[in-house]
C-alpha cells in the first residue's frame, strides 16, 4: 500500500512560490500545485515581450550575498562559457566558466554583465549610489558642497530619533544631501513625503550605506584597496552581476520546468478566490480558471501564499478576526507602469551630461535614476545593457520608462496611446530623445509592485500573529510578508519555508527573520 503524500499548494509562480515549489520537490515526498494568475511565471520578475523585444519588469540583477542563492542560479542557468556578442564588439573583458554555454550558440545561458547606474540631476550624471568624486564636486559646484559638508557634519552631532525614513536620512547624510538627492526622488517613488514613510523602509533597502561608507567605497576604487573592496562593500555597491541571456523571466520558466519535470503541477491562468479557514488551519483553497470561468475547490495539508497580504486577508472573508481585516484593508501598495521605447538613436550628449556616448547615443548605463523634479518618470532602463539578446534589432536604443504610481490615479488611467505621448515628451524635454526617432512604443502596468511602509503598517504586527497561528500557512516573498524584500531574499524566505515542511518545523520565526541583517543585500 503507498504512502499517502502530503499535498502543498502555493499561491503565485512568482520567484519565492517557484523556489518553494522545486525546494519541496527535489526533496520528496509532497504533492505540490501551484497557481498562478499570469500566462507567464516570475511574478514581478518575469519578462514580457513585445514585437520580438523582450522587457524586464523593474530591473532585476542577479547578485547575492548569499552563496545558497548564487549557487542555485548558477545550477539553473550555468554562467557564460565564451563572449556574448556586445562583449565581442565592445572587446570587453569577462571572467568565462570553465566548459560553460556560448550565449552566441546556446539560450541556456548567464550573462556576466558590468553594472552601472547614475542620477540624472541638473540635466547631469552623478553617480549612483552618490559618491564623493570629482564628477559629483563639479556637477553641484562649490556652494552646494560646503553647506552639505556643514549639514552632514551637523547631523553627526545632533542624531535625531528615527520616527521616519526623513530622519534616517538626515542622520546618515545631513539635511542638505537628504534635499538634493533623497527627498524628492522618494516622494516620486512612493507618492507622499519621506516624513510619512517609516524608517523600516531605510532600514530594508539602503541600510549600512553613509557618508562614511561612501568615503570608505571611494578608497576602495583604488587599485590597492580594490580586492578587499570586491569582498567588503555595503549596499548596493557592487560592479557586475549576472542575469539570463533572455532576462530574468527566462530564469523563472526554466525553474518552473525543472519543477514539472520533479512532478510539480503548475496551473497558469488560476486565480485564488477563496482561502478556507477550520480549525486553525487552512483546509483548502477555491480557484477560479481564468480561461473556463470554472472554479474548483483543492484541498490543502500545507498551504505557502506569496500573494499580497491584503488579497490573502480578504480571501480569507470572516475566518479572519475583525483587527486582522482593519489592518490588512490599511495596508497600502505602490503601482508601476513601463512605457516601451524603440528608438533610432537617443539624443544625449556627452559635453553637457558628463558622460560618454556610443553608437545610437545609448549610453552604458543599465538604469538612470530621474532625480528632475520637472517630470515625472522615476527611471529608466536600457535594455541593450542588461542583455543585447532582449532587443530584436541591435542597431536600435530599446528602453523602458518607469513610472510609480497608484492604481486608478491620472497617470494609470490614461488610455495607452495618451500615456506614451506623454511619456516620449517627458524624454524630449530631458533632452534625452527625438520624437522622430520613435519607432515603436508599449504600456505595461504592474498592480502592488511595492508594498509601502506606511498606512497601517505599524500595526502589522497584529496580522503576522494571527496567520503564524495558523499551522500550516507559511508567508514568503515580497508581497507574501509586505516587506520590500529583493529577488535572493524572497528565495531564501522560500527555502525557509519549504524547510520547515519538510522537517516538520512548527515556528515561522526562521522565515520573518530573512533581510533582517544589518548588511545590505548586494554587499558579499
Amino acid at each position: 500500500m503507498s504512502e499517502i503524500m502530503k499535498k502543498v499548494l502555493i499561491i503565485g509562480g512568482g520567484p519565492a512560490g517557484l523556489t518553494a515549489a522545486y525546494e519541496l520537490a527535489r526533496k520528496g515526498g509532497v504533492e505540490v500545485v501551484v497557481f498562478e494568475r499570469e500566462e507567464q511565471l516570475g511574478g514581478i520578475s518575469r519578462t514580457l515581450e513585445y514585437n520580438g523585444n523582450r522587457i524586464d519588469i523593474g530591473g532585476h540583477r542577479f547578485f547575492s550575498k548569499s552563496d545558497t542563492v548564487m549557487n542555485w542560479w548558477r545550477e539553473m542557468m550555468p554562467l557564460q562559457g565564451a563572449p556574448s556578442c556586445d562583449d565581442i564588439e565592445l572587446k570587453r573583458e569577462v571572467t568565462l566558466a570553465e566548459n560553460g554555454p556560448d550565449p552566441e550558440k546556446v539560450d541556456r545561458a548567464m550573462l556576466v554583465r558590468s553594472r552601472l547606474s547614475r542620477i540624472l540631476f541638473l540635466r547631469k550624471f552623478f553617480d549612483y549610489p552618490v559618491s564623493l568624486s570629482y564628477n559629483t564636486v563639479r556637477n553641484l559646484g562649490p556652494v552646494r558642497m560646503v553647506k552639505m559638508g556643514f549639514s552632514y557634519l551637523a547631523s553627526m552631532v545632533h542624531k535625531r530619533k528615527e520616527n521616519s525614513l526623513e530622519d534616517f536620512f538626515i542622520n546618515r547624510f545631513g539635511t542638505e544631501l537628504y534635499k538634493t538627492f533623497f527627498r524628492d526622488y522618494t516622494a516620486k517613488v512612493w507618492g507622499v513625503p519621506c516624513s510619512k514613510i517609516g524608517a523600516d523602509w531605510g532600514a530594508q533597502r539602503v541600510k549600512g550605506l553613509s557618508i562614511a561608507k561612501v568615503l570608505g567605497h571611494a578608497l576602495g576604487k583604488l587599485a590597492f584597496w580594490k580586492k578587499r573592496d570586491k569582498q567588503g562593500g555595503e549596499t548596493s555597491l557592487i560592479e557586475e552581476f549576472w542575469y539570463p541571456k533572455h532576462g530574468p523571466g527566462q530564469l523563472w520558466e526554466t525553474v518552473g520546468a525543472e519543477a514539472e519535470k520533479l512532478g510539480v503541477k503548475i496551473l497558469r491562468r488560476q486565480d485564488v478566490e477563496q482561502v478556507v479557514v477550520d480549525s486553525g488551519r487552512i483546509t483548502a483553497l477555491v480557484v477560479k480558471d481564468l480561461m473556463t470561468g470554472e472554479s474548483t475547490r483543492y484541498e490543502a495539508d500545507e498551504v505557502i501564499s506569496t500573494t499580497s497580504v491584503q488579497e490573502l486577508i480578504r480571501k480569507m472573508g470572516s475566518a479572519a478576526p475583525a483587527p486582522v481585516q482593519k489592518v490588512a484593508e490599511g495596508l497600502v501598495y505602490r503601482d508601476f507602469m513601463t512605457v516601451g521605447l524603440l528608438l533610432n538613436k537617443l539624443q544625449l550628449k556627452s559635453k553637457n551630461m558628463n558622460t560618454t556616448v556610443g553608437e545610437h547615443g545609448v549610453v552604458p548605463d543599465n538604469w538612470i535614476y530621474v532625480q528632475e523634479p520637472d517630470v515625472k518618470v522615476g527611471r529608466l532602463q536600457i535594455f541593450n545593457n542588461w542583455s543585447p539578446y532582449l532587443v530584436s534589432d541591435r542597431s536600435k536604443a530599446w528602453i523602458g520608462m518607469e513610472y510609480f504610481v497608484n492604481e486608478g490615479d491620472e497617470l494609470w488611467s490614461m488610455d495607452d496611446t495618451a500615456f506614451c505621448d506623454f511619456a516620449e515628451n517627458e524624454l524630449v524635454k530631458l533632452g534625452i530623445i527625438d520624437k522622430a526617432d520613435v519607432v515603436d512604443h508599449k504600456v505595461f502596468r504592474i498592480e502592488k509592485a511595492y508594498p509601502a511602509y506606511f498606512g497601517s503598517y505599524k500595526q502589522f504586527s497584529v496580522i503576522r500573529e494571527w496567520v503564524d497561528s495558523l499551522q500550516n500557512l507559511y508567508l514568503v516573498g515580497r508581497n507574501g510578508m509586505h516587506r520590500y524584500n529583493n529577488m535572493d531574499h524572497s528565495m531564501l524566505s522560500a527555502m525557509e519555508a519549504a524547510k520547515n515542511i519538510t522537517a516538520g518545523i512548527l515556528t515561522k520565526d526562521n522565515i520573518w527573520e530573512v533581510n533582517t541583517e544589518k548588511e545590505y543585500h548586494e554587499s558579499k
